[in-house]
């Protein structure tokens, strides 16, 4: 690992002179391209430096123990300095291990969410709502800009299903481990015996596709249009401005209906299209990985039932790590970095694990 570390650390150190050469503080795309790869790479060789350091400070003060021969207090100086520096040594190395770590090459991208209500009917779609409600509020507090895609609303305001983009530098990266079924247990406001009901809705995140990532041949299209339905205002149902996008080799379908201009719904449809067939892609590239390796974090898998939120015992429970929070409301209100926090340690605790056998 030190090995590998050193020779970080030296192309930071050259990294750091070139962006005072001329010939590149010259060139904005080049100095961009230093620049971002100097920033990738500096949180790793400053840890590096800071642990030379602790380590050089442990072996003075050993050296200084040794010949303070009878002088119990300096003596005892010197043990609580080396314990100290001994400490720091463990802490940076653990972090360096993690700095070492395989980034997601997605983890700075923005995202598609796509939400359904699954089962539990109209409670269901309702939830759905909530949880929209929940992942807007987390993109205003991390300032975030969030746009809906498109919506299938339902007559008690909730959601059949509804998809939104949430832009951001490290979105994906924030909001990859929503991925999967949401369960809620609670009495539904139609509920007259107040029975408690239990109701499911799926997330899907979805990193935004380049253009270069994924190419579509226009024949491959099946492009309709239709008017727009449900609620939404005086445009509904007055001029074909809804997208309906067939992608026919996959069979994948993408409808957006939420611009009053076809080509804002064309566009929109296209990127959700674009995200979907890179998602697939990745997902049949790690298929054998996956199988392979057993991640505590789940697989974002649709079927696989991550997060249970019961409002009767106001309590959030997430399956794939054991965690229990008992702060429902204050959760749903967008206040969801403890539980984004303990799944990245989870994953990153896997992936180092993964690394040592």
């Amino acid at each position: 690992m030190f090995e590998k570390v050193q020779g970080i650390e030296r192309r930071y150190e050259e990294l750091s002179e070139k962006l005072c050469d001329p010939a590149v503080t010259s060139s904005a795309e080049r100095y961009t391209e230093v620049m971002k790869e100097y920033k990738a790479i500096e949180p790793l060789a400053l840890a590096y430096r800071a642990y030379q350091k602790a380590v050089s400070d442990k072996q003075e003060a050993q050296n200084l123990l040794e010949e303070s021969g009878q002088d119990t207090e300096l003596s005892a100086m010197l043990t609580e300095e080396i314990a100290a520096a001994e400490q720091i040594i463990d802490r940076l190395t653990a972090e360096m291990k993690l700095l070492l770590l395989p980034k997601d090459p997605n983890d700075d991208r923005n995202v598609i969410v796509e939400i359904r209500g699954g089962a539990g009917g109209e409670e269901a779609a309702l939830f759905a709502a909530v949880l929209y409600r929940m992942y807007s509020m987390y993109a205003v507090k991390q300032g975030y800009r969030s746009e809906v895609m498109s919506a299938n609303e339902t007559e008690l305001g909730g959601y059949k299903e509804i998809c939104f983009m949430i832009t951001g530098k490290g979105a994906y990266s924030r909001l990859k481990y929503e991925s999967g079924v949401h369960r809620v247990q609670r009495v539904p406001e139609t509920e007259t015996q107040g029975r408690i009901h239990t109701s499911t809705v799926t997330v899907a995140v979805l990193p935004e596709a380049e253009d270069v990532e994924v190419n579509i041949d226009p024949t491959d299209l099946k492009i309709d249009t239709f008017r727009s339905s449900g609620a939404g205002g005086q445009h509904i149902n007055k001029t074909e401005s809804a997208i309906r996008i067939t992608h026919l080799p996959t069979g994948l379908v993408v409808e957006c209906q939420d611009e009053r201009s076809q080509y804002k719904n064309k566009d929109k449809a296209m990127k959700v299209l674009k995200s979907r067939l890179l998602e697939a892609e990745r997902a049949r590239q790690h298929e054998d990985v996956a199988r392979q390796r057993h991640d505590q974090v789940g697989t974002g898998d649709r079927s696989e039932r991550i997060r249970t939120y019961n409002y009767p015992q106001g309590r959030v429970t997430d399956h794939r790590i054991g965690l229990t929070l008992y702060k429902i409301d204050d959760i749903l209100n967008g206040n969801i970095d403890e539980l984004i926090d303990a799944l990245t340690t989870a994953d990153r605790a896997a992936q180092l694990a993964g690394e040592e056998t």
